[in-house]
């Protein structure tokens, strides 16, 4: 009938032909797989630099790889440090743009999949959707972090009070913009794509904003977890690549044991040695706070007791092997213990899931916006997934009741909700001995 091939293709997934005539002649769906992958995957392009094409033009294709992927991971990691130097309003943005950037290699992954369809609004409505839960997240930030320059502006304060209805108005236009784009023949595809949207904003945008809010914590809530990443990833590979002899997963062929155990133990011992390091600045340990007086950020204050030198009894086993009794330690490097297993042990699975993902659609990088590494999003698999335990981390065993944030509440209460609150606190207080023993010592 006309149309019948169209909503064939429509109704079945890439390489279900090739599959069912495998299993006619007897092959299985693992091994028809496996060909069909190996058929279609496309091979590499060679992104490389001129100027380091010629430098290494002498090398086997294994340590040119390797000398490239050195010298941009150290470019990389150059760059961290300067973000770090120009401060947290630098560092927001950066991860905006990291953000947006990850967005677009998704999307463009999905409309390339599927652009012979000519779905009608598919990227206009992607970039839409991301507008709006960009627009829901960063107000609920600024709502949380500048309360007192909301309050003190006028149209910030009616735009903070009707915030999330605003933000489930424009999310609900963009729902009925497709609902009026869905066509005849499509409606299957249509929704995939829409679900394929969604979950994107859920794994890019989400967890993008709880890297933030980490951030707003104090920055070594955002560098030690980013560095952990990053020394995991940079390990695991010299491991690897020297040592590794015993496949890990099938998803990663390259990666093996000796890699992932190897990048454990170095990540844990560099995680220790970098929260030391750190816990003696204010600068990194102070919760970044907005200055209403200055209208800039400021990071300086009394350190908590996480970040203050401790002395802590060694175990009798250990004892008898190094010799020490005791060890001076800031209780914040044990945390980083628990930052680092999970960096090492845990993050590479997001790395794994990108690695089925791309294989799922038989592509080798998201994009090549890196040359030896891929795209963007190749680059922060495993960090969206760490940024996540970090924000649960902090709100189940660090963060207790914020009193400057309390005080800013009750400061935009009515009079009579003010002398309310005042009463019965005097009242707990006196209750507790508290205020009278104050009273007398002043």
């Amino acid at each position: 009938r006309p149309g019948g091939r169209e909503r064939a293709v429509a109704h079945t997934s890439p390489g279900e032909e090739s599959e069912s005539e495998a299993k006619a002649d007897g092959e299985t769906a693992s091994d028809s797989e496996s060909r069909v992958e190996a058929a279609t995957l496309p091979p590499s392009a060679d992104d490389t630099p001129e100027v380091l094409n010629r430098a290494l033009s002498n090398l086997s294709s294994r340590w040119k790889n390797w000398w490239v992927r050195g010298i941009l991971t150290l470019a990389m990691i150059a760059f961290f440090f300067i973000i770090i130097y120009l401060g947290p309003m630098v560092l927001m943005m950066i991860v905006m743009c990291v953000q947006i950037k990850c967005f677009h290699e998704i999307i463009t992954i999905g409309y390339n999949v599927y652009h012979s369809y000519d779905l009608p609004w598919f990227r206009t409505l992607s970039w839409y959707f991301l507008l709006c839960v960009n627009y829901f997240f960063y107000g609920e930030t600024v709502t949380d972090y500048f309360f007192t320059l909301v309050q003190r502006e006028e149209p910030l304060r009616i735009l903070s009070k009707y915030h999330r209805f605003i933000s489930f108005t424009l999310y609900l236009t963009g729902f009925c913009m497709f609902v009026l784009s869905l066509v005849k023949k499509h409606y299957r595809l249509q929704f995939y794509m829409f679900g394929w949207t969604h979950v994107t904003l859920l794994i890019v945008v989400t967890q993008s904003h709880l890297v933030i809010h980490n951030l707003f914590e104090g920055m070594i809530w955002f560098i030690v977890p980013i560095s952990c990443v990053i020394c995991n990833d940079i390990m695991a590979y010299m491991f690897g690549f020297f040592f590794g002899r015993t496949p890990l997963i099938k998803l990663s062929p390259k990666k093996t044991w000796e890699g992932f155990i190897g990048g454990f133990f170095a990540t844990v011992v560099f995680g220790l040695l970098l929260s030391y390091v750190m816990s003696g600045y204010r600068c990194f340990v102070c919760p970044v706070e907005y200055n209403n007086d200055t209208n800039s950020f400021t990071v300086d204050c009394e350190p908590s007791g996480l970040f203050r030198l401790q002395e802590y009894n060694i175990p009798g086993v250990i004892q008898s092997i190094i010799g020490w009794k005791t060890v001076r330690m800031y209780p914040f490097q044990i945390h980083s213990i628990a930052l680092s297993t999970f960096a090492s042990l845990i993050g590479p699975f997001g790395g794994f899931f990108a690695s089925g993902f791309k294989r799922a659609f038989k592509i080798k990088d998201f994009a090549n916006t890196i040359p030896g590494h891929g795209g963007i999003m190749d680059r922060f698999d495993c960090q969206y997934l760490m940024a996540t335990f970090v924000n649960v981390y902090i709100a189940s065993f660090i963060r207790g009741p914020n009193p400057s944030k309390l005080v800013q509440q009750f400061l935009t209460l009515r009079p009579d909700q003010q002398l309310h609150i005042f009463n019965t606190l005097k009242s707990h207080l006196t209750d507790k001995g508290m205020l009278t023993a104050a009273t007398e010592d002043k």
